[in-house]
């Protein structure tokens, strides 16, 4: 099965293993795609909505995969017990999102040998609870789908909490040690995004003066971050 670049991107952060939970699974492109690489030997494809599971359902049907990947109804962790697979995928969320499901099947969580999560809103904020949390990242990539760039972060359970510059919480620390081939115009992107926010304020309240000061503070970060890529 050919998947985009995005879901390619989550693909390639698992490990060969015998069991795998995808959470949010969609149309089950990623399950079907690790099953059919010998990347895991089973998969439970898991969506909160009916008419995510019935897709994902006809997709492995499709495939040939019913032996190997079983769908499953029902929100974040629920579906899975502690121990029952060694890997899950949580993507195409919101950070504000998998931080809850984490939180909720927390004991799901500790029993894994990590998790592959690809936010598509709010990374910072994931990426903060992340850290604050004291779990461990393991690794992060970064890719560019559709003209729109894509975080996956590799985590696993821990309790040594940390608290980073709120620039790290931005952008990776991973992806900057690595100098990752698309960070320098990720970078690029959200100094833009700021600079628009801080030109779109107008408001001369207190507030607003402490909002545009906050916002002139991290584009000055990032500007600082690019002067070392």
């Amino acid at each position: 099965m050919e998947i985009s670049s995005r879901l390619e991107c989550i693909a390639k952060m698992i490990e060969k293993c015998d069991s795998i939970a995808d959470i949010g699974t969609d149309h089950g492109y990623v399950p079907i795609y690790l099953i059919e690489k010998g990347i895991c030997k089973h998969a439970i494809a898991s969506d909160i909505n009916m008419g995510p599971v019935e897709k994902a359902r006809a997709n492995i049907k499709h495939e040939n995969a019913e032996k190997s990947i079983e769908c499953r109804l029902g929100p974040g962790f629920s579906t899975v017990k502690p121990r029952e697979v060694n890997v899950a995928i949580i993507a195409g969320m919101g950070g504000n999102l998998i931080r809850d499901i984490i939180e909720e099947g927390i004991q799901v969580f500790k029993s894994l040998d990590y998790v592959v999560l690809q936010p598509v809103q709010n990374p910072d904020v994931l990426r903060k609870y992340i850290y604050e949390s004291g779990y461990i990242v393991l690794d992060e990539d970064l890719c560019k789908d559709e003209n729109k760039y894509y975080e996956v972060i590799k985590i696993k359970y821990n309790n040594e909490p940390k608290v980073l510059s709120d620039v790290y919480y931005e952008v990776s620390k991973i992806l900057l040690e690595k100098k990752h081939p698309l960070v320098k115009e990720y970078v690029c992107l959200k100094i833009k995004k700021y600079d628009k926010i801080f030109n779109n304020i107008n408001d001369s309240g207190e507030g607003a003066q402490s909002r545009k000061n906050n916002l002139k503070k991290m584009v000055m970060k990032l500007e600082g971050m690019l002067e070392c890529l």
